[in-house]
């Protein structure tokens, strides 16, 4: 057995571990007994010389690591300081504010610090605040709301945000200093600020709200009804900094650069240039920064060129980043669509590549890349979409193969228009031409398809669908691996 594989398993034991704790609260006795059998196996393997009891010995103590950084986290939340005010009556804050503020059309959500414990603070849309700002809030601590359809408190708690303040008096108390880390943060956000005056500048809605959300990962200043007919079209995940959104393009960059002479590996360094580069023009969100991750691993496991060393290498990072924040495995549904769209495209992206290879009696192209890498990661998420959002897109198989071939060119004019326009207005709206295009096709298609009839929203999924859906897809790609050896899809 592998080095490799051996830490994989430990890997995977670890994630057991936070499973587990998460949907049944183990009794910290029976962490002890995982921990003393942990401990037996291996002194008994040890004296015995078998080194795969060893293994299974290590496996024990990660699980229990697993349900131990669990029960840390949990600890963490009931300490926390701030939310043992919430429902307390009025309260006078002081704090700095930690995030880039979510400015919509009539209010902004602000994210401050207080004393090493965060508050969600729902304000009016002016006076507009700056990340690092000082303020005084006074009003009414309140735990997060929750409905039978969608627990905010569960979302918010993801991001170790217990507390919210609806509408409360705010205070600016000037700047707060920071260090190089924050003052380059800030000129990342400012920058972003700019970029998004530009667009507004050039483009009008509904066509500035997908270049905003396309190229920065923004859907504030989006409107109910485009939301509404992205849902229905299934094409939410293009115009978000989702797992799937990042993979699919890192593919099609991949596809375009080999398409045009480079080698894997050059085309490899330049589609993660490329990928940092837009994780830091959206502003470094949290979800941006898992999904560039997910991204990254998905370009590094086709650069090793070996089906078996990508879960490894994908779990092995999902392990690490559940290590930071292990309330990521249940209550963030971006970080389970980027590690599903990501091993959808390890395992079933090649035999679809190769099927449409054999039919069509053609090379693997960038529109079949394209295509194999759409259907790969649309059929590993949609029963987490379903289970989470209940919304079944008829159309979206259609809709992706018209929009998807575009997004990358969209991205790249609408990069350079907002740059440009950030200068010069005259040079931006010159540039905007290609952009004006590439957003009428976009909304056209929208409205094609935005019919009724091609959506269909399920209410109270039963969590055994999610599990049978899955069962079914593991026996689906164990079976084409069966059947298809990987050599006769390298002839295709």
């Amino acid at each position: 057995m592998t080095p490799s594989k051996i830490f994989f398993y430990f890997c995977l034991s670890f994630i057991f571990g936070i499973f587990f704790e998460s949907i049944i609260k183990i009794p910290q006795v029976f962490l002890w007994a995982f921990l003393l059998s942990g401990v037996s196996v291996i002194f008994i393997s040890l004296i015995k010389g078998k080194n795969s009891a060893t293994v299974l010995g290590f496996c024990f103590l990660f699980l229990a690591l697993g349900v131990l950084r669990t029960q840390i986290s949990e600890f963490n939340i009931a300490d926390d300081k701030l939310s043992q005010f919430n429902g307390k009556g009025e309260i006078v804050l002081a704090g700095v504010i930690s995030g880039e503020p979510d400015a919509r059309d009539t209010f902004q959500k602000i994210k401050v610090d207080v004393g090493g414990s965060t508050v969600l603070v729902t304000t009016g849309r002016y006076p507009e605040h700056k990340y690092l700002d000082r303020v005084k809030i006074i009003g009414k601590l309140e735990a997060p709301g929750e409905t039978e359809d969608f627990s905010y408190k569960n979302y918010l708690m993801k991001d170790h945000i217990y507390s919210v303040m609806n509408f409360p008096e705010v205070e600016s108390l000037g700047k707060a200093e920071g260090n190089w880390a924050a003052d380059s943060y800030s000129w990342i956000l400012w920058f972003k600020q700019k970029i998004r005056e530009s667009i507004r500048h050039n483009f009008l809605p509904p066509q500035s709200s997908i270049l905003e959300g396309t190229i920065l990962g923004d859907n504030g200043a989006m409107s109910n009804e485009l939301k509404s007919k992205l849902n229905i079209t299934g094409l939410r995940h293009v115009i978000a900094v989702s797992g799937t959104h990042v993979v699919i393009l890192a593919s099609i960059i991949m596809s375009a650069l080999l398409a045009l002479g480079l080698w894997r590996g050059q085309a490899f360094y330049i589609a993660i240039i490329f990928i940092c580069l837009y994780i830091l023009l959206t502003g470094l969100p949290a979800s941006g920064v898992r999904a560039g991750i997910m991204g990254g691993l998905y370009l590094l496991a086709q650069k090793l060129g070996r089906q078996s060393m990508g879960p490894r290498v994908i779990t092995m990072a999902c392990a690490a980043m559940l290590l930071v924040n292990p309330l990521l495995l249940f209550y963030d549904v971006g970080f389970q669509l980027s590690f599903l769209a990501v091993m959808g495209l390890i395992y079933l992206e090649p035999f679809i590549k190769g099927g449409i290879k054999i039919f069509t009696k053609e090379k693997a192209g960038n529109f079949v890349s394209i295509v194999s890498a759409t259907f790969a990661a649309q059929i590993f998420t949609l029963p987490i979409m379903v289970y989470n959002f209940g919304n079944i897109s008829f159309v979206s198989p259609i809709t992706n193969l018209l929009i998807l071939p575009v997004v990358s060119w969209l991205m790249i004019f609408g990069f350079l228009t907002s740059l440009a326009g950030a200068f010069s207005n005259t040079l931006g709206v010159v540039l905007s031409v290609p952009c004006w295009f590439l957003l009428g096709y976009f909304v056209k298609v929208i409205d094609f398809f935005s019919h009724p009839w091609a959506s269909k929203t399920i209410e109270n999924v039963h969590w055994l669908w999610l599990v049978l859906s899955y069962l079914i897809i593991g026996f689906l790609v164990r079976f084409l691996n069966k059947k298809i050896p990987a050599a006769n899809l390298a002839q295709g």
